[in-house]
This record gives C-alpha cells, sequence and structure tokens, in this order.
C-alpha cells in the first residue's frame, strides 16, 4: 500500500459555475460535437483539395502568400501600431494558456493560409511543411509511404508551428528528443520583412538554435524542414502491468521499461521504438512499449490485431488499464491509428467533458464524433466556466530529469492527487549553445540511467484531470497548487510548457528558462519592439494598455556577447 498522505482538507461550497459544469454535456452533444465534426470534415476535404495540387502550384502559393506577410510587415507604423501578432483567433489555439495578449491592441499578421505540406522528399526524408500542417494531415500523407516524422505528437489537432515555437513530445522522444529537436531548417519572416532560413551550420544558426520554446516571439514561422524516418504499418505494442509498493517502485519499473540498467541507450535490441506508461493510482500503473512490426508479422496467426482509431473502440487509456486485471499482453495496431490512440478522448479529459462518453452505447451511436474541437470548447465556455477551470482543474506538463520521476509523482500525488499521470519520457541533447531549456550542469558524469555523453533524459509528467479534492467535494486552490508545482520545478531543474496555464511572475520565468541567446536574438534580429517577449505573452491574465506600450518601448539597454560566447 501506498504510504502517502494527501492533506485533509474542508468542503467546498457550490457555485453556479459547478452546475454550468456539470450539465454542459447537454450543450456538448448537441451543439460542440456536431459542429466540431463539421469543421473536422471541412477542413479534411482542404486538406485532400491542397495535396492534389503540383508541387509547382504549392511553391508559388506559399511563395506568394511569403510576400504578403512581407509587405504586411512593413506597412506597420511603430509608432502608432500595437506589437505584432497573428490573426489567429484566441479561442483557436489547443493550448489552455489563455490568449489574454490579444485583448490589447495588436498589429495583426494572417498566417492562416500557411497550412499546406510543401514537399515530402524521400532522398533527403525531410518533410517541408507550413507552420498550420497539423498532425492528423501529415499521418495521412506520409504513413502510407511508410514514412513518418520523428516525432508525432498524439492529438490530431496539434500543428508544426505550434510544437515548434512551444513543445511537442511523443513516444518516440526518448530516441529522437523534443519536436524541435527533429527540425533541420526554419524559414522566418523577422521583424523588417526579410526572409531567413535558419539552420545549425549557416549563418542564422544562433536564431535557429532559439527558435525552439520562443512563441513565435522572434519572427514569424512560415515553414519548416523537419526529419523523416522509415516506418512499418502495424506497432507490435507491449502492456505490463505494474503493481507496486508506492510511486517510487512505478517510477523504477517506468525507468526499466526502456533504459537499460548497463548504459546501453542507443542499443535498438535493447530500447523500444515507443513508450509510455499511465499510473492509475499510487500503486498501479501500466507501462507500454511499441515496436515497429510488418503486415506480415501482424498477421501471422495467434497475434492478435487490434484497430483502436475505429470510434466504436474502448477509449485507449481503459483499455490499457484492463492490464492491471489480464496481465502482461502484446498486440499489434496499425501505425498511424496508434499515432493518434488518445485523439478520440484527449488522454482522459474526454471522461470530465462528457461523463458517459465511455459507454459502448455512446460510443457506438456518438463515437464517430469525437472529439470535440478544443478551440470550439474554449469558445463556448464562457468567462465563469473559463475560470473555473482555472481554479479547479488541472492541465499541466512537468518535465523534469529522469532521476527525479519518483520525487514528481510523489509530489504531484501529495500537492494535487492527480489520476491517471502520463509519463512519456524524452532527450535533452547537449547543445553549442545555451538554449531556453538545458541539461543539468554536469549530467554526464553522473552517468545515471537513461543518460547519455551527449543527451539527459527528461520524462513529461502529465498532470490532466480534475484533483481528488475537487471530487470528493473538497476546498483546492488551482492557482496555489500550480504556483508551488512552478516553484518545485524551478527547484529540481524542471521545466513547464508554456501552453499551460502560468502563475510565474517575471523573475521566476527567467529561473526556469535560459533568457541569454534569447534575448541576444531578439536584439539582432529585431524583434525587440516588434514581437512581444515570451514572458509577456506567456503571462496570466489581461494585457493592459499601459503594459502593450511599455513592450513597444522596450529597447537593447546592455551589450549582449557574441554567440561563440553564449
Amino acid at each position: 500500500m501506498s504510504d502517502l498522505q494527501t492533506p485533509l482538507r474542508p468542503k467546498r461550497k457550490k457555485t453556479i459555475a459547478d452546475f454550468l459544469v456539470q450539465f454542459r454535456w447537454i450543450f456538448v452533444i448537441f451543439f460542440v460535437l456536431p459542429i466540431s465534426f463539421t469543421m473536422y470534415f471541412l477542413v479534411y476535404l482542404g486538406d485532400i483539395r491542397s495535396e492534389m495540387k503540383s508541387f509547382k502550384q504549392r511553391q508559388k502559393e506559399h511563395d506568394d502568400n511569403v510576400k504578403k506577410v512581407q509587405k504586411r510587415l512593413k506597412e506597420r507604423n511603430p509608432n502608432k501600431d500595437g506589437l505584432v501578432c497573428t490573426a489567429r483567433k484566441p479561442w483557436i489555439a489547443v493550448g489552455m494558456r489563455n490568449v489574454d495578449y490579444k485583448r490589447a491592441r495588436h498589429f495583426e499578421v494572417d498566417l492562416s493560409a500557411f497550412r499546406n505540406i510543401l514537399e515530402i522528399d524521400k532522398e533527403r526524408m525531410i518533410a517541408r511543411v507550413e507552420p498550420l500542417v497539423n498532425m492528423g494531415q501529415i499521418t495521412r500523407v506520409t504513413v502510407p509511404m511508410n514514412l513518418a516524422l520523428a516525432v508525432v505528437a498524439e492529438l490530431d489537432d496539434l500543428t508544426v508551428g505550434g510544437l515548434i515555437n512551444g513543445y511537442g513530445i511523443e513516444g518516440s522522444s526518448h530516441i529522437y528528443g523534443l519536436f524541435s529537436d527533429t527540425v533541420v531548417a526554419y524559414e522566418i519572416v523577422l521583424a523588417d520583412g526579410r526572409l531567413v532560413r535558419a539552420t545549425r551550420e549557416n549563418e542564422y544558426s544562433d536564431l535557429f538554435y532559439a527558435i525552439p520554446w520562443s512563441q513565435g516571439t522572434l519572427g514569424l514561422l512560415v515553414a519548416a524542414e523537419i526529419k523523416l524516418i522509415p516506418i512499418k504499418e502495424y506497432m507490435r505494442l507491449a502492456y505490463m502491468p505494474v503493481k507496486g509498493k508506492n510511486l517510487k517502485d512505478i517510477a523504477q519499473a517506468y525507468m526499466d521499461s526502456f533504459a537499460p540498467r548497463d548504459g546501453d541507450q542507443d542499443n535498438p535490441n535493447k530500447v523500444p521504438d515507443f513508450v509510455e506508461t499511465m499510473v492509475y493510482s499510487p500503486t498501479e500503473a501500466v507501462c507500454m512499449t511499441g515496436r515497429y512490426a510488418s503486415k506480415e508479422e501482424a498477421k501471422r496467426k495467434g497475434n492478435g490485431i487490434n484497430n483502436v482509431g475505429w470510434w466504436f473502440k474502448p477509449w485507449f487509456y481503459q483499455h490499457a488499464q484492463k492490464a492491471l486485471k489480464k496481465g502482461e499482453f502484446v498486440e499489434y495496431i496499425p501505425t498511424r491509428e496508434y499515432y493518434h490512440r488518445h485523439t478520440r478522448c484527449l488522454y482522459w479529459e474526454g471522461k470530465l467533458i462528457l461523463p458517459f462518453g465511455d459507454q459502448f452505447w455512446f460510443r457506438f451511436l456518438f463515437g464517430w464524433m469525437m472529439p470535440p474541437k478544443v478551440s470550439l470548447l474554449k469558445a463556448t465556455q464562457g468567462e465563469a466556466i473559463r475560470n473555473f477551470y482555472h481554479e479547479n482543474h488541472v492541465i499541466q506538463d512537468m518535465l523534469v530529469p529522469l532521476y527525479k520521476v519518483g520525487d514528481a509523482l510523489e509530489w504531484v500525488h501529495q500537492e494535487m492527487e492527480v489520476y491517471p499521470i502520463w509519463l512519456c519520457p524524452h532527450r535533452l541533447f547537449r547543445l553549442p549553445v545555451k538554449t531556453m531549456v538545458y541539461t543539468e550542469p554536469g549530467f554526464d558524469l553522473h552517468h545515471r540511467q537513461g543518460d547519455t555523453p551527449y543527451a539527459q533524459m527528461f520524462t513529461d509528467v502529465g498532470v490532466y484531470y480534475a484533483p481528488g479534492p475537487i471530487l470528493r467535494g473538497e476546498v483546492f486552490d488551482g492557482a496555489e497548487a500550480v504556483r508551488h508545482m512552478e516553484q518545485w520545478l524551478i527547484e529540481n531543474h524542471g521545466y513547464q510548457p508554456q501552453y499551460a496555464v502560468s502563475e510565474l511572475n517575471e523573475k521566476d520565468f527567467w529561473r526556469m528558462f535560459d533568457a541569454s541567446l534569447y534575448e541576444k536574438c531578439r536584439r539582432k534580429y529585431g524583434a525587440v519592439g516588434t514581437f512581444m517577449s515570451v514572458y509577456y505573452k506567456s503571462k496570466k491574465g489581461r494585457k493592459t494598455e499601459k503594459e502593450v506600450q511599455e513592450a513597444e518601448r522596450e529597447r537593447a539597454e546592455v551589450e549582449t556577447p557574441d554567440f561563440d560566447d553564449v
């Protein structure tokens, strides 16, 4: 049994917001789901139309759209117009962070046309895509070719631009790193309207390393070249139940599922292609490891094939949970369906949105309309429900060094008591410059499990659901819990992805992240006074006109070091 104790809390008084949230499923079923399905279908038709165009036509349209962006930026009057941001509506973003900066005065640049796959180069193993291309769109094109991005984020609606400028991870990140680590080149329109191509080796290499996590505050991303890898038709997925005495036991079993104790982390015979673990309670979890498999292997006699993408199938996290009773088992899942296994139920958030959505009758009758679009849920939630979720709900990712996963799990249990918890490992590479996120100094001297001389192994501890106290009707201060989480991350060399609601002040923001290269590039490439800073963009709460004016007056006041010295 777990020896962790959670604090006793008084009962919480219910408000009108509780009532609105409790019966929101009525609105979701009869309004959000039908409109979401229609939107998905229209986007799908647009994607098919784009794929039918020739390479030359797509490239010409791209060049024309880039020229429009350049022209628009040159029209801006710095003395009169607000800071630059995209014309995308605040509610469209998939992330839970409020896009409150768009409520203040700003200068809009429309990037809505940048949603085409420009080229799949099989010789260079590169996909050149525009920033609004999403994961569902790219896998629909590449998987039939037995190709895929090295890191494919699980939710269909996640876009290339968001995953680059923000944060992106997948079950293959223990090999390839975060989504931005798989990018070969960025095409960026700078503040002065210049179009530049930044790579690791060219004259814009400083910009190349500064773009990830910058939230689009260094320039406007108009295209990216991303690494492709060869794949097979199926994923051979092994489910391994873990029933430990405590969360530290679960953390060790999770580490052992993909990180050989002898340190042979680069051996493909010892390290699976995909990894994830779901922690269902303080004493129970299921570790999953996947390897690509051919159609011939999957269809051999005795092998079980599970088409998890069918609308009536059990939600994936509940299907995996069966291993706790059934014991260890193996099945084969079509590769594209595996990539998007969490889409239909939005991990397990779907259970809160539609309490009976996991029931067979609902899945069979209405599952084909799932999931509701996150953007549409945000657009229709209203201020009361929005504040309710901020105070009584958690959607956070804690990026922590692998050896601290056990400590992180115990902290989440004691402070938030949220289950299930998602664990997904990722490499954080040692780079020639210090970027916003970076490895622990001297990590390679400790030879810890999962680490190599060139990369430290981290883990995304995904905390998404209503906390235990809320489910029991007890008092819970969501903002205070997030503040405690952020301080714990700072003290333990962890990071908080910026899509989430943040309570950080500016001082603590730059204690968590490193500002040196980012600020140098802000000044070098003219972003100061044109694009808002990444902290300002991530800051919680509405931005006042005074804050906008102060940001516009921001100027370089100190001399910054040369790139080679950063």
